[in-house]
Parts: structure tokens; C-alpha cells; sequence
């Protein structure tokens, strides 16, 4: 991305949000996952690669603006959205596996975000230049992994030091996400090329409506039998990484093209999330009440 100020920005505020989710989750809860290998593999099955799949058929299915297409293909390289956790509590669902889901998808990006955009290259005409996975590889690692590694042995090491700064630590996260999306939104509606981006047509619409209700129900249905892990599983399907497809975006040079179709997803994916959660929530009472 050809701003190095907004590049800086989008580095501190995806780094703050990964350190937050480090000071704020324990192993215990980074481990209730992992003690669970059925319901791991169905979630990752989920997050990172049918979702991707489905993005994958909607590009060969559609014929869709060049940035249309790769800000789809980044978005689907991004699993493990830091407000994963709130917003499937909000759906009812269970805050440990939200939790746990939600720490292991940062952790895994570092290898399955280079893997999935390689992939999403070699298969597709997309409007920037290829990233060599390698370099995504640090890249990521420095932005996901470093920061949830520090808040983690910081959790372990000087615990006492840890209760002090989470909260400050997790407002300065979520301060920093709130400016950075506001500044993004002023950008697209400031200036007149950004403006025109977001003429997109009904295809990229249309794409983007699927992509969103084929994750909820991806995520639904492989959920198993508990309706607080389906929610969960179908929040994460839905809620992609913003701030790590933003970042992804400021490795190119033409990556600001990607920003309208980043942010349009991700309004559009918390109004699909909103019914859901409301029917989720209806669904658990109408089974606690047999």
C-alpha cells in the first residue's frame, strides 16, 4: 500500500487487538480445543477451508471486478476475527470454545493465511501482485503470533503485571480498531475514486451475500448437536479477520483497491450476523423450555 502512515496504522491496531486476545485468554482456554479433536477439526474443516471453498466457487462462478475478487480471496485467507468471542456470546454461545477457537485461529494464521492466498493466486487472476507465502508468513507471525505469544508468557511470568494492563491494553485495542475503521470509512467516502469503488454491481453483491450465508450455514451445521456450539462455529465462519485482510492489503502497492471490498463484507456480515444471533438465542430457549 503506497501510504506508509495508514500501513503503520493498520500494523499497531491488528498487533494491539492480538496482544489483547494474549493478556485476556489463558492456555486453559487456549486448550479446551485441543483436548476436543472432533469438534477441532470440524471447526477448522469450517473456518479454513470450506469457507475458502465456497469463496473459491463464487470467483469462478461470478465474473467479478479484479478487486472484488482478491479482496474476497484475502478475506477468506483470514480467519480468526479478534471479536470472535463477544460476538458469539451475543448468539449464546459458549464463551470457552469461542475462546479457544478464537486464540487457535490466530496462532494458525501464520500458516494457513500464506497457504490459502497462494492457493487463491495460482488458481486466479487476481488485481495485485503475488505475495510470496513466505514473506506473508512473517509478516503474519509478527502481527498474530509475537503479539499472543507476549500476552500469553506475560500471563504466566508476571501475572500480577498482567491484571494491570488488561484492560487498558484491551480498550487501546479496541480505541485503535474504532479509528482505524473510521478512518477507512472517511477515505472511501472522501475521495472520488474510492467512491466509485463502491458502485459495485449486483454480482460483487450478490457474491458477497453468499459467501456470508453459506459461512453462518457452514458453520451451523457443523457445530454438532449443541446449539451453543453451532453459534459459535457460525459466528467464526462469518466474522473474517479484518484488521489481518486490511494488513494483507498493505503488503501490495495497489492493495488500497481491496479497501472498499474489505469493509463492505464486513458491514454486510454483521447485519446477516444480527437475525441469526436472534434466532440462535430463540433456538436455545425453545429447547431449554421441552
Amino acid at each position: 500500500m503506497d501510504n506508509p502512515i495508514l500501513l503503520n496504522f493498520v500494523i499497531v491496531t491488528i498487533f494491539s487487538r492480538m496482544l489483547a486476545i494474549g493478556v485476556n485468554q489463558s492456555f486453559r482456554q487456549l486448550t479446551f480445543l485441543w483436548r476436543r479433536p472432533e469438534l477441532l477439526l470440524r471447526s477448522l474443516l469450517a473456518v479454513i477451508v470450506l469457507v475458502p471453498l465456497v469463496v473459491g466457487l463464487l470467483l469462478w462462478l461470478f465474473d467479478l471486478p479484479p478487486a472484488v475478487a482478491t479482496g474476497l480471496a484475502v478475506l477468506a485467507a483470514a480467519p480468526g476475527a479478534p471479536l470472535t468471542t463477544k460476538r458469539a456470546q451475543m448468539a449464546g454461545g459458549d464463551p470457552t470454545y469461542a475462546s479457544s477457537l478464537q486464540l487457535t485461529l490466530a496462532l494458525l494464521a501464520v500458516v494457513i493465511t500464506p497457504l490459502t492466498l497462494a492457493t487463491f493466486y495460482a488458481l486466479f487472476a487476481l488485481s495485485t501482485e503475488p505475495l510470496h507465502p513466505f514473506q506473508v508468513a512473517l509478516q503474519v507471525a509478527e502481527v498474530t503470533f509475537l503479539p499472543v505469544i507476549i500476552g500469553l508468557l506475560t500471563q504466566i511470568f508476571a501475572p500480577r503485571f498482567t491484571e494491570r494492563i488488561r484492560m487498558f491494553v484491551q480498550v487501546s485495542a479496541n480505541v485503535l480498531f474504532t479509528l482505524l475503521f473510521v478512518g477507512l470509512l472517511a477515505l472511501v467516502v472522501l475521495k472520488p475514486d474510492f467512491r466509485s469503488m463502491l458502485n459495485l454491481g449486483w454480482r460483487p453483491a450478490a457474491a458477497m451475500i453468499i459467501m456470508a450465508g453459506s459461512s453462518l450455514a457452514i458453520g451451523d451445521l457443523l457445530g454438532g448437536l449443541s446449539p451453543e456450539n453451532r453459534s459459535v462455529l457460525a459466528i467464526a465462519s462469518i466474522a473474517r479477520n479484518v484488521g489481518l485482510a486490511l494488513f494483507i492489503a498493505a503488503l501490495s502497492n495497489s492493495g488500497q483497491q481491496l479497501i472498499p471490498t474489505i469493509l463492505t463484507y464486513m458491514i454486510l456480515g454483521a447485519l446477516l450476523a444480527v437475525p441469526y444471533s436472534v434466532w440462535s438465542k430463540r433456538r436455545m430457549t425453545l429447547r431449554g423450555s421441552k
